[in-house]
């Protein structure tokens, strides 16, 4: 059974507000925030929870990891999300360009590059379990913003939004996300997080970019960096120099 604790309501501070109109509301997830109900306890009300308070019939267009910061985009009104998703699509087949910021293990040579490896499609309620072990198209770019002496600061865009999407592909091919230890170097781990104490994966969904379905518009949101990643950044560029 979820076991959430309920606090007062009060509106959430202005300055994690991204984007709104009409349609749209768009929210700066901290880290350690849950956007929607998930399996397991948790002891803070999610993000959609908490933003249904002051924004009635709000619906969850995407969501991000636990531990992952950044942008989140959701519906304000059923004609929003039925445009913005068509109930014959998913969210990760809606062409969005979603620009990541993460800090992997390893020097990164190529300064950019493309990930491909098909991942394991995502299951949900009435699929069947083999559907888990289903591999679907993936395509993550990335380029290289900056080279420390262990790890890498690196942009990432994605088109799809497959489960753990960047933090699979980045191990794919020898670069796990610092901190991740899911799918990280337990040796790497154990070194990073003694040296910088920080116990985290790094990954900040950055900006999100999409044709507006009722204006037509492009529409650029972006997200600060985390005041916590740019200590650790700052940690990391006084050893290098």
């Amino acid at each position: 059974m979820h076991q959430f604790r309920y606090t007062a309501f009060m509106p959430i501070n202005s300055d994690r507000i991204l984007f709104q109109d009409d349609s749209f509301l768009a929210v700066h997830k901290l880290s350690g925030e849950l956007v929607v109900k998930g399996a397991g306890k948790v002891d803070k009300l999610p993000l959609l929870d908490f933003l249904r308070k002051e924004y009635p019939g709000l619906r969850t267009l995407q969501r991000l990891d636990f531990e992952t910061s950044g942008v989140v985009l959701f519906a304000r009104t059923k004609e929003a999300f039925e445009r913005a998703v068509p109930t014959h699509q998913r969210e990760e087949d809606v062409p969005w360009t979603k620009t990541y910021r993460a800090l992997v293990a390893g020097r990164v040579k190529s300064d950019q590059g493309e990930i491909s490896t098909p991942l394991p499609a995502r299951s949900g309620k009435g699929m069947l379990r083999q559907a888990q072990h289903r591999l679907v198209p993936a395509l993550t770019r990335y380029r290289v913003l900056e080279r420390f002496v262990n790890s890498t600061y690196v942009e990432a865009q994605i088109e799809t939004g497959r489960h753990h999407q960047i933090r699979r592909h980045f191990a794919k091919i020898g670069h796990p996300l610092c901190a991740d230890l899911v799918y990280g170097d337990r040796k790497f781990n154990r070194i990073f997080i003694q040296e910088l104490h920080y116990k985290k994966f790094f990954l900040h969904a950055f900006s999100l970019e999409f044709i507006h379905p009722l204006t037509k518009e492009k529409t650029r949101i972006e997200a600060p960096m985390p005041k916590s990643f740019e200590v650790v950044l700052k940690k990391l560029r006084d050893a290098t120099n």
